[in-house]
């Protein structure tokens, strides 16, 4: 394709850039648009993949015939076959007359099936069988219809990975794959950032009358630095934006803006902008978590040793830790029990000084954290001030109780 072909069909579709990732896009689309074969388009959500179905219909020999885009995302799981395939009248509550779907709306020209990776599984099926034989069976009716519908099919989600999942069927995809258009993410276009900054810009002084907004150099670096996770929708928010704000002061035609006033729109590029996964890398966690989770294991560890004193008890007819039992007994409380000591007469065993020193730690802690105060480091560990006393570390019981 020339470049003057390539111009005639950005200026059509109101595409702006220049980026060789996005020529090739619009290449292909040109190029199988003539053919009957199904296209996936992928890219990320915001990138402009809307785009792509329109040019090949425009440029196929059903430019005549009906052009309708789908978000099979946003159909309520339970309408979409009768959305999809119509349905009959009393086909289910509701259903008041019969209504035609889409593939047989669209019959003769194209359809547009947005976000086809939220498409549930037992749709999925009646989608491959339409997409290979052309029929389909509206709800509530046992006659087989067909339809001669060129279908365009996107995807935000990668749906290679899905069916890996098992989310979506893998006859589907390679059935839909029969082309595959890929859509430049905005952050890997470089120069074509400022390009659509400065167009919306334009676009929004010209539609409201005010002075248009023009960024400094080192405005532009920050916005050529800037991730864009939501692509082109949210670089032209956040032109919008600008423009509405920055722009009631001006007194020319024109008003410079630069990177200290442009950072204020521009959300922070922090982990709460990046994946899930990649979130939870190098994540520290918190004291207080830490400290909840230490009480929580220490907790544990000491109900183990007490039940299994009570079997070792019962087992060897010796008799259980009454003085423990008792406690818990007369102080009537859910709390934790923090374990005692062990009895001389049961043994000084590893795990005896390793739940003994856990506690003292724990203790420990919850003092430093209260500056002392045993009455809050006791709520703190959900004990009484009682049973803290007792287990107390050594270098506190010296001290005056706060």
């Amino acid at each position: 394709m020339d470049y003057q072909e390539l111009q005639r069909i950005k200026n059509k579709y109101d595409i702006v850039g220049a980026d060789p990732a996005l020529d090739r896009a619009i290449e292909m689309a040109v190029a199988v648009a003539p053919t009957d074969l199904t296209v996936l388009v992928s890219g990320e959500s915001g990138v402009g993949k809307e785009n792509i179905p329109k040019i090949i219909h425009q440029n196929s020999r059903r430019r005549n015939g009906k052009y309708f885009a789908v978000n099979c995302g946003a159909i309520p799981e339970g309408t979409i076959e009768s959305e999809l395939f119509g349905h009959e009248k009393g086909a289910y509550t509701g259903a008041i007359e019969a209504r035609k779907g889409y593939f047989e709306e669209a019959d003769g020209g194209t359809l547009f099936l947005d976000e086809i990776g939220e498409l549930p599984l037992p749709y999925q099926a009646k989608l491959l069988r339409v997409l290979q034989s052309g029929e389909y069976t509206r709800v509530g009716s046992s006659k087989v219809s067909k339809t001669d519908v060129r279908v365009v099919a996107a995807s935000n989600v990668d749906l290679a990975y899905a069916v890996s999942q098992g989310k979506f069927r893998e006859d589907l995809f390679y059935r839909l794959n029969a082309v595959q258009i890929s859509m430049p993410a905005l952050r890997d276009r470089g120069e074509d950032i400022h390009l659509l900054f400065r167009k919306f810009c334009a676009d929004f002084s010209e539609k409201y009358g005010t002075p248009r907004i023009t960024l400094s150099p080192d405005a532009v670096n920050l916005l050529l630095s800037y991730r864009w996770p939501g692509n082109i929708r949210q670089l032209k928010n956040i032109a919008e934006t600008v423009s509405a704000l920055e722009s009631y002061d001006a007194k020319g035609s024109r008003k410079e803006i630069g990177a200290a006033v442009l950072a204020q729109y521009i959300p922070k590029d922090g982990p709460s902008m990046l994946p899930v996964a990649a979130q939870r890398q190098g994540g520290s966690m918190s004291d207080a978590d830490k400290q909840e989770i230490f009480k929580a294991l220490y907790g544990l560890n000491a109900e183990v040793a007490r039940l299994r004193n009570i079997v070792e008890g019962l087992t060897a007819s010796a008799p259980v830790n009454t003085r423990t039992e008792t406690a818990r007994i007369a102080e009537g409380s859910n709390e934790v029990d923090i374990q005692d000591e062990p009895d001389e007469q049961q043994g000084a065993t590893e795990d005896n000084f390793s739940i003994t020193a856990a506690n003292e730690d724990l203790i420990r802690k919850a003092l430093e954290k209260h500056g002392g105060n045993r009455k809050k480091a006791a709520e703190e560990l959900g004990i009484s001030e009682r049973t803290l006393y007792r287990k107390l570390p050594p270098e506190f019981r010296t001290q005056r109780t706060k």
